[in-house]
């Protein structure tokens, strides 16, 4: 029976896996999109729920049918890493895709792409750094915002043409080993970034950030290690952060904030995480719906905008992206 929405599963080694009815059953993609393939990135189109896109490690994928059936697009990605996909939510036809390094842009649908050399500091701290998150900023579309693994954040006021690196957000290099990223639209416009040691939260465009820290899981943790999180659809004070001991770790958590990040409190979950929960998926059109995955395949799911949890019996090898789509 259906549950209203869909949700999807992207794995490293075991492709694209959909349930329409709150995680009962399940739809492993078998083709066009190899079952094996890596899939480190989910983005539903802005302006079309049932629109949805892909990155893998062998190229670029789109279905128009609520993740049921799917199409390769042509691109210069199929030998690379995809650890990001963007959608311009004012322009459906400019997609944008971090990989690694750098990234693509398409502003003809996919059928042509653009190289954006971003000017990354190449090695960083370990090696070749991954475009983990790209934001196109909903108030200008000519402004867009990438989170670099140990690289920090870039931004560009041009449509990606050309990219400036903003100021540390910390003192230890891995204070920029930017995992999480999100934006907050408002009087007082907030960018999120998620980080090794917690959440940065900037107020001024990116030129200075305050970071806060969450409480160790062991007495003998050098941090509390943080990687996705997402903003309440419908709520901007409603957040959520993926939160474990380490990467990949033994345990972890959900943290949420129902006061815009000014208190935080982690979610009473019905079975402990086997490692950091790593990545989030959720949509304007169900904006209750929450699901969550750690990294070494548990998959939790709220339909009561986090307020309560269930743990889905299916379990997955490692989990690098979640999607929520309305049915």
């Amino acid at each position: 029976m259906a549950a209203g929405y869909t949700v999807c599963i992207g794995t490293v080694g075991g492709g694209l896996s959909r349930t329409t009815d709150g995680g009962a059953t399940w739809d492993r993609i078998r083709d066009p999109l190899p079952s094996e393939c890596n899939v480190r990135a989910l983005a539903v189109y802005p302006d079309d729920p049932h629109r949805v896109i892909a990155g893998t490690d062998v190229g670029i994928y789109r279905s128009d049918d609520g993740a049921t059936t799917w199409d390769k697009l042509d691109s210069p990605m199929d030998d690379l890493q995809i650890w990001s996909v963007a959608v311009d939510p004012s322009d459906s036809e400019t997609i944008f895709a971090g990989t690694r390094p750098n990234a693509y842009r398409s502003r003809d649908g996919g059928k042509t792409w653009d190289h954006l050399e971003m000017g990354l500091t190449i090695p960083c701290p370990v090696g070749i750094p991954r475009t983990t998150n790209m934001i196109v900023d909903p108030r200008d579309n000519r402004t867009v915002w990438a989170g670099i693994e140990v690289d920090g954040v870039y931004k560009s006021l041009d449509g990606g043409d050309s990219w400036v690196h903003l100021p540390d957000l910390g003192p230890d290099p891995f204070h920029g080993d930017i995992h999480g990223m999100t934006l907050k639209a408002g009087p007082t416009t907030s960018i999120y970034c998620t980080s090794p040691f917690g959440i940065a939260t900037s107020t001024d465009e990116g030129e200075s950030w305050d970071y806060h820290y969450f409480p160790k899981f062991n007495e003998n943790d050098t941090r509390s290690y943080c990687r996705g999180m997402v903003i309440k659809a419908d709520d901007p004070n409603v957040m959520f952060v993926g939160n474990g001991d380490s990467i990949p770790g033994f345990t972890g958590a959900i943290q949420r904030t129902s006061d815009g990040g000014q208190t935080w409190e982690s979610a009473a979950l019905p079975q402990e995480p086997n490692s950091v929960v790593y990545w989030f998926g959720t949509h304007a059109a169900v904006p209750n719906v929450i699901a969550a995955a750690s990294l070494y395949g548990y998959v939790y799911l709220s339909t009561d905008g986090g307020d309560s949890w269930q743990k889905l019996k299916k379990e997955f090898g490692e989990i690098r992206s979640v999607a929520v789509m309305p049915n």
